[in-house]
Protein backbone atom coordinates (compact mmCIF):
# COMPACT_ATOMS: atom_id res chain seq x y z
CA UNK A 1 0.00 0.00 0.00
CA UNK A 2 2.90 2.24 0.31
CA UNK A 3 3.24 2.47 -3.44
CA UNK A 4 -0.01 3.68 -4.09
CA UNK A 5 0.84 6.93 -2.90
CA UNK A 6 3.50 7.24 -5.28
CA UNK A 7 2.40 8.16 -8.58
CA UNK A 8 3.57 9.01 -12.23
CA UNK A 9 2.17 12.48 -13.60
CA UNK A 10 3.66 11.46 -16.80
CA UNK A 11 1.97 9.04 -19.60
CA UNK A 12 1.57 5.15 -18.43
CA UNK A 13 5.01 4.17 -19.04
CA UNK A 14 3.91 0.13 -19.54
CA UNK A 15 1.17 0.84 -22.05
CA UNK A 16 3.90 2.63 -24.28
CA UNK A 17 5.73 -0.20 -23.88
CA UNK A 18 3.43 -2.40 -24.96
CA UNK A 19 2.37 -0.56 -27.91
CA UNK A 20 6.03 -0.22 -28.87
CA UNK A 21 6.13 -4.12 -28.77
CA UNK A 22 3.20 -4.50 -30.93
CA UNK A 23 3.76 -2.01 -33.37
CA UNK A 24 7.69 -3.14 -34.34
CA UNK A 25 8.14 -0.77 -36.96
CA UNK A 26 6.49 1.57 -39.39
CA UNK A 27 5.49 -1.17 -41.65
CA UNK A 28 3.95 -3.43 -38.80
CA UNK A 29 1.59 0.26 -38.28
CA UNK A 30 0.57 0.80 -41.13
CA UNK A 31 -0.35 -2.93 -41.94
CA UNK A 32 -3.12 -2.01 -38.89
CA UNK A 33 -3.75 1.10 -40.46
CA UNK A 34 -4.69 -0.55 -43.45
CA UNK A 35 -6.80 -2.62 -41.47
CA UNK A 36 -8.79 -0.17 -39.71
CA UNK A 37 -8.94 1.68 -43.06
CA UNK A 38 -10.99 -1.65 -44.49
CA UNK A 39 -13.05 -1.29 -41.45
CA UNK A 40 -13.85 1.89 -41.07
CA UNK A 41 -13.95 2.98 -45.07
CA UNK A 42 -17.67 1.65 -45.98
CA UNK A 43 -19.01 2.76 -43.23
CA UNK A 44 -18.20 6.74 -43.97
CA UNK A 45 -19.20 5.71 -47.18
CA UNK A 46 -22.13 4.50 -46.43
CA UNK A 47 -23.07 7.47 -44.53
CA UNK A 48 -22.32 9.82 -47.43
CA UNK A 49 -24.46 7.69 -49.51
CA UNK A 50 -27.31 7.51 -47.24
CA UNK A 51 -27.30 11.49 -45.96
CA UNK A 52 -26.81 12.41 -50.35
CA UNK A 53 -29.79 10.92 -51.09
CA UNK A 54 -32.01 11.58 -47.94
CA UNK A 55 -30.57 14.98 -47.55
CA UNK A 56 -27.97 16.57 -49.89
CA UNK A 57 -30.96 18.03 -52.44
CA UNK A 58 -32.91 19.88 -49.64
CA UNK A 59 -30.12 22.08 -48.48
CA UNK A 60 -30.92 22.28 -44.96
CA UNK A 61 -28.05 20.23 -43.96
CA UNK A 62 -24.66 19.67 -44.05
CA UNK A 63 -22.26 17.14 -43.21
CA UNK A 64 -18.23 16.39 -42.67
CA UNK A 65 -16.36 14.03 -44.83
CA UNK A 66 -13.67 13.07 -42.56
CA UNK A 67 -10.31 11.93 -44.15
CA UNK A 68 -9.48 9.62 -40.92
CA UNK A 69 -11.40 9.93 -37.23
CA UNK A 70 -14.26 8.25 -36.25
CA UNK A 71 -16.88 11.13 -36.44
CA UNK A 72 -19.02 12.62 -38.93
CA UNK A 73 -20.54 15.98 -38.01
CA UNK A 74 -23.92 16.33 -39.19
CA UNK A 75 -25.05 20.30 -39.11
CA UNK A 76 -28.44 20.76 -39.23
CA UNK A 77 -30.99 24.10 -40.03
CA UNK A 78 -30.21 26.28 -36.86
CA UNK A 79 -33.29 25.06 -33.63
CA UNK A 80 -33.88 21.93 -34.79
CA UNK A 81 -30.74 19.52 -33.86
CA UNK A 82 -32.21 19.19 -30.64
CA UNK A 83 -35.64 17.98 -31.92
CA UNK A 84 -33.61 15.61 -33.86
CA UNK A 85 -32.63 14.09 -31.19
CA UNK A 86 -35.75 13.29 -29.74
CA UNK A 87 -37.51 12.36 -32.28
CA UNK A 88 -34.32 9.31 -33.78
CA UNK A 89 -34.02 8.60 -30.19
CA UNK A 90 -38.40 7.54 -30.40
CA UNK A 91 -37.38 5.67 -33.07
CA UNK A 92 -34.69 3.30 -31.15
CA UNK A 93 -31.69 5.34 -32.67
CA UNK A 94 -29.54 6.73 -29.80
CA UNK A 95 -26.68 8.99 -30.36
CA UNK A 96 -24.64 11.97 -28.89
CA UNK A 97 -26.79 15.02 -27.58
CA UNK A 98 -27.04 18.04 -29.57
CA UNK A 99 -23.81 20.11 -29.27
CA UNK A 100 -21.43 17.52 -27.57
CA UNK A 101 -18.61 18.87 -29.62
CA UNK A 102 -18.95 22.43 -28.58
CA UNK A 103 -17.37 23.77 -25.11
CA UNK A 104 -19.85 22.28 -22.46
CA UNK A 105 -22.10 20.70 -24.74
CA UNK A 106 -23.80 24.25 -25.55
CA UNK A 107 -24.14 24.41 -28.95
CA UNK A 108 -26.57 27.90 -29.03
CA UNK A 109 -27.15 27.64 -32.57
CA UNK A 110 -28.70 24.32 -31.88
CA UNK A 111 -27.63 23.24 -35.41
CA UNK A 112 -24.32 20.66 -34.64
CA UNK A 113 -25.14 16.48 -34.55
CA UNK A 114 -21.94 14.22 -33.86
CA UNK A 115 -22.85 10.65 -35.60
CA UNK A 116 -20.22 7.97 -34.83
CA UNK A 117 -20.19 5.47 -37.52
CA UNK A 118 -18.00 2.63 -36.48
CA UNK A 119 -19.87 1.91 -33.74
CA UNK A 120 -23.27 -0.66 -35.85
CA UNK A 121 -22.60 -2.90 -37.84
CA UNK A 122 -23.40 -2.09 -41.56
CA UNK A 123 -27.10 -3.37 -41.67
CA UNK A 124 -27.74 -1.77 -38.45
CA UNK A 125 -26.14 1.53 -39.12
CA UNK A 126 -27.87 1.86 -42.76
CA UNK A 127 -31.26 1.74 -40.75
CA UNK A 128 -30.05 4.05 -38.02
CA UNK A 129 -28.40 6.64 -41.36
CA UNK A 130 -32.07 6.25 -42.84
CA UNK A 131 -33.82 7.67 -39.33
CA UNK A 132 -31.41 9.63 -38.57
CA UNK A 133 -31.82 11.75 -42.39
CA UNK A 134 -35.78 11.36 -41.66
CA UNK A 135 -35.55 12.94 -38.43
CA UNK A 136 -33.96 15.74 -39.85
CA UNK A 137 -36.06 16.19 -42.38
CA UNK A 138 -39.52 15.82 -39.96
CA UNK A 139 -37.75 18.36 -37.63
CA UNK A 140 -36.93 20.72 -40.14
CA UNK A 141 -40.63 20.70 -41.57
CA UNK A 142 -42.45 21.00 -38.43
CA UNK A 143 -39.83 23.83 -37.53
CA UNK A 144 -40.48 25.81 -41.07
CA UNK A 145 -44.07 24.98 -40.14
CA UNK A 146 -44.17 26.96 -37.03
CA UNK A 147 -42.90 30.30 -38.71
CA UNK A 148 -45.27 32.83 -39.22
CA UNK A 149 -46.36 33.43 -42.89
CA UNK A 150 -44.20 36.13 -44.86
Amino acid sequence: MNSASLRSVGPDKLNQLRQVRFLKDLATMKALMEQHRLLLKPRFDRVEAVFRWKLGRHGFARWTRPNGGYFVSLEVLPGTATKVVELAAKAGVIFASPGSCFPYGIDFADSQLRIAPSMLELEQLDWALAVIATCVIKAVCSALKALPPA
